[in-house]
């Protein structure tokens, strides 16, 4: 599976699995499942259940199809609104487990995902040729859409344990270092706590002076180097997060 590599807040690079382009078809599938069954329920309710249809009578076809518009417009706008609102997501990418992600490190946001609102227009001319095509020769597999907007989509099936989260074990007698670790997020630590191993495990000092220097920063910190290495403050950093905000495994 390809991998895409993010540079976040941090200004730290995390590697992100790509969503495949199986995983994006079926997520599109169940989507158009769920709009189909929208489009059915409010027409059976329009013309069966209110017996509305009488309205239409007299009608020129403009009007006509004003009013199916209107009826309809949910499923028009079920992209944008719903990945909006879901962080990236609709419900058949929740199924599948992929999410919208901007690859300069930002949020995605309203805008991004309006332009690939837009764009869907092109991704599926063809019966949606145009769009599997951008998908299988980018690299990325990004659709039209996706590049025009500066987003990929990436999968979140990744095996996790206890070492890829913000979990850490805490003894309970433990005594915290730096109370100003509260000032970070949940997605700040696993950030850091991700690096941090990485760059543990490949002895890459450079990464691990850069991670602590960041923190120091942000946290508006000064550590005596003689009293505690880098490795030894990041590690503090993590166990005072988790005793802090109760994340003891």
């Amino acid at each position: 599976m390809s991998q895409i590599a993010i540079n976040t807040s941090q200004n730290v690079n995390i590697n992100f699995n790509i969503a495949s382009v199986g995983d994006r078809m079926i997520a599109f599938f169940i989507d158009l499942l769920i709009k189909i069954a929208y489009g059915i329920s409010v027409l059976y309710i329009f013309f069966t259940v209110l017996d509305l249809g009488y309205l239409l009578q007299g009608l020129d076809p403009w009007s006509i199809a004003a009013i199916y518009i209107m009826l309809l417009f949910p499923i028009v706008v079920y992209p944008v609104v719903l990945e909006s609102l879901m962080e990236g997501q609709t419900p058949g990418k929740k199924v599948m487990k992929i999410r919208v992600v901007k690859i300069d490190g930002y949020q995605a946001g309203f805008g991004d995902y309006l332009i690939r609102w837009v764009f869907r227009i092109i991704d599926t001319l063809f019966v949606g040729v145009v769009g599997l095509v951008s998908m299988i020769v980018s690299k990325n597999n990004q659709r039209l859409g996706d590049i025009a907007s500066g987003t990929a989509v990436i999968s979140l099936k990744n095996k996790i344990n206890i070492s890829h989260t913000i979990l850490e074990n805490i003894r309970e007698d433990y005594v915290p270092t730096f109370p100003q670790v509260i000032a970070l997020s949940d997605n700040d630590m696993r950030i850091i706590k991700d690096n941090y191993l990485k760059a543990l495990r490949i002895d890459d000092r450079q990464i691990i002076k850069k991670l602590s220097d960041k923190i120091k920063t942000i946290l508006k910190l000064e550590v005596d180097p003689t009293k505690m290495t880098e490795r030894q403050f990041i590690g503090v950093i993590i166990k005072d997060y988790n005793y802090y905000t109760g994340k003891d495994s």
